[in-house]
């Protein structure tokens, strides 16, 4: 069994993807709760950092000696927080702790974190060298254990580099016809893990979700998500209001089983593993969301 082959079956359908703030929940909550997830049938839990926030190879090498039997990835590793020699070593290192249970999601972050380096923001040029430097480390000490590496990626020529430099893509605040897109410039042999954010309530109530998602990428400059919309047909028009059709394109929203029904045809259009987020609220409630889920969507995704 080929790496990618081993990683696909290991995760399954559907994981959890966890916000997490700088240095929040506290380490027994986060344990707690990622057990919980684990027993209720979410095959891998996420989470990731941005700079100055905490370490995310510390952090999961403790959730990883802390919880047995479930998947662990970086959604995602920020390339302004280390080298990316030490990157391909701490994969390395925990890919061996923890054989396949380690997948590490790299991103290149957003314009205005590179600018607390006073560098300049050149995400693809930034991954490529990135992945260089990765990769003579690799070369140099080869890692004992493989483990995957999968690319933030949302548009065309990032997901190109996706496939032939790394394991697959880890798109975020994506619209759900992203994914037919992504897959179609990855192919059919790499990973494609999107995140999608749910919200068990009404169209009304996702409407409002959906204006803060706008309202926080427009507030960061997060040039790549609204880029990456508008190049699946939304408009400004559509974005700002936002629309009918952006908001159900967007977020998942309903009853359980609605959910858990759209969730499926997301695998369907091509998607390896799903990776669920509840629409924003305290870390316990979003635990507790995914728990509601979690009957109905192994009912509907096995």
């Amino acid at each position: 069994m080929t790496l990618l082959e081993d990683t696909r079956a290991r995760l399954g359908a559907i994981g959890a993807w966890l916000p997490s703030a700088p240095l929040a929940p506290p380490p027994d909550i986060e344990r707690a709760a990622t057990r919980r997830l684990a027993a209720l049938g979410y095959r891998s839990a996420w989470s990731g950092e941005g700079p100055g926030t905490r370490e995310v190879f510390a952090h999961f090498g403790d959730l990883l000696a802390s919880v047995p039997d479930v998947v662990l990835g970086t959604g995602i590793a920020n390339l302004w927080s280390r080298p990316g020699r030490t990157a391909e070593k701490g994969g390395a290192t925990l890919a061996r702790a923890y054989p396949g249970r380690f997948v590490l999601g790299i991103g290149a972050g957003h314009e205005f974190q590179a600018a607390k380096f006073g560098e300049p923001y050149r995400p693809l040029e930034r991954m490529r060298d990135y992945l260089s430097e990765m990769d003579a480390s690799a070369t140099e000490n080869p890692s004992p254990v493989a483990f995957p590496r999968v690319l933030a990626a949302v548009g065309p020529k990032m997901l190109a580099l996706a496939r032939d430099h790394a394991d697959g893509a880890h798109p975020f605040a994506q619209p759900f016809r992203h994914t037919p897109y992504a897959r179609e410039i990855l192919g059919p042999d790499k990973l494609l893990i999107p995140q999608q954010t749910v919200l068990l309530g009404s169209r009304e109530e996702a409407r409002a979700s959906v204006r803060r998602s706008v309202a926080l990428s427009r507030e960061h400059n997060v040039k790549a998500y609204i880029a990456g919309w508008k190049r699946l047909g939304f408009t400004d028009a559509d974005i700002n209001g936002p629309s009918d059709r952006f908001v159900d394109d967007y977020l998942v929203w309903g009853d359980a089983r609605t959910i858990a029904k759209r969730l499926g045809e997301l695998l369907d259009a091509g998607a390896d593993h799903v990776l669920v987020t509840p629409s924003a609220g305290p870390f316990e409630s979003i635990v507790d969301a995914l728990a509601e889920l979690a009957p109905t969507l192994a009912e509907v995704t096995r």
